[in-house]
């Protein structure tokens, strides 16, 4: 049976960004003492269901680097102690650029850590600013340079688009950042208000979608001419560098998600914890969220990459995979040039596309 992804959601953070929306409480020392326990208890119990091999492990939050690298240590040596880990291919933990220290990449390096994510956002102050963001580009600077002493060269940087006032001007600084860095893989998000959070109470105005349009296809552009190739609607990397632990979420592949609001999928069926870290202390049950895995559901995952929906695959996966990747070849056929590209064997959308994906993968399952 195939290796699948681990996902770890590390809950904890020192103050929450205006516009986040992911599930994070204040840390201290008995809450993550605590924490660390109910992980490797999950580790376990699961490790007695699933008898599969680790294919990448991803640390997710919050701000991961909070739990120390001895939390990320003890979890990587639970994970190892009761999964296969022999063909790991890729270890992930996302950092804060201002909270982490040269002995911290050292030490998760010799832990088996292989990647680190961090979450530039822009390198302009005013944008970090209006985005509540305590770092400043020297500090992820820095922190680039400790993990590359270390050992780590495969780093991604995240940016944001879309945010208010912003001009091309800004947004080339910040790609032109990144690649003096020789960063390998860049994620760019154009900024949504989500409910519930700071930014959604406030009157803040961000660029129409249009402008928002213009931005990211400028951002796309420029990354190209420096060597980063967009292989999904938000992301992009030098050649070989792609994220291999969000592939395994978008070409349809199974995971296990460990942690306060994590989502696993396995065996074709969906399951979460709640966004309760006290409940998760206390050995709440997953919640069920229904069956997962059919051939809309990998249509829509497949969509999101450039290289798109491929017939083979489907044939593999579905047993009328090849009849139901007709069936959406014919929709997408009608669908303008511009927005999608087909031809016997493919369905992929275009970048003019992915600003429209939604409504695209609508017309087409």
């Amino acid at each position: 049976m195939d290796a699948i992804g681990m996902y770890i959601h590390v809950p904890f953070c020192l103050g929450k960004c205006p516009y986040c929306d992911f599930y994070s409480v204040y840390p201290d020392e008995n809450l993550v003492k605590e924490y660390l326990g109910a992980v490797k208890t999950r580790i376990r119990e699961y490790s007695l269901i699933y008898k599969r091999g680790i294919k990448t492990v991803y640390f997710g939050g919050g701000t991961p680097n909070l739990i120390g690298h001895k939390g990320i240590s003890e979890i990587l040596n639970e994970i190892k102690e009761n999964f296969n880990t022999e063909n790991t291919e890729e270890i992930t933990v996302e950092c804060n650029p201002n909270s982490v220290t040269e002995e911290f990449f050292t030490e998760v390096k010799k832990a088996g850590v292989n990647r680190i994510s961090m979450g530039l956002q822009s390198a302009n102050s005013g944008e970090l600013k209006f985005l509540g963001r305590k770092h400043s580009a020297e500090n992820v600077l820095n922190a680039v340079s400790f993990a590359k002493k270390a050992g780590i060269e495969n780093i991604s940087l995240d940016l944001m688009i879309g945010l208010e006032n912003q001009t091309k001007e800004m947004l080339l600084n910040s790609v032109e950042f990144c690649a003096l860095l020789d960063i390998p893989h860049i994620s760019s998000y154009i900024l949504k208000i989500e409910e519930n959070t700071p930014f959604a109470k406030r009157n803040i105005v961000l660029p129409d979608e249009d402008a928002s349009a213009e931005l990211y296809l400028f951002v796309s552009k420029e990354l190209e001419k420096r060597g980063y190739n967009q292989y999904e609607i938000s992301n992009y990397s030098k050649e070989g560098m792609e994220s291999r632990h969000n592939l395994v979420y978008w070409q349809g592949k199974e995971y296990l998600g460990i942690g306060p609001g994590a989502h696993s999928f396995m065996e074709n069926k969906r399951f979460y914890y709640e966004r309760d870290l006290k409940a998760f202390i206390e050995g709440a049950a997953i919640v069920d969220d229904g069956e997962g895995g059919d051939f809309e559901e990998f249509l829509m995952l497949n969509l999101r990459l450039k290289r798109g929906l491929i017939k083979k695959e489907c044939a593999e996966k579905f047993i009328d995979g090849e009849i139901l990747f007709n069936e959406a070849l014919k929709k997408a056929k009608k669908i303008p040039d511009m927005y999608i590209e087909t031809d016997s064997e493919r369905i992929a959308i275009t970048k003019e596309g992915f600003l429209i994906s939604n409504t695209i993968i609508s017309m087409l399952i």
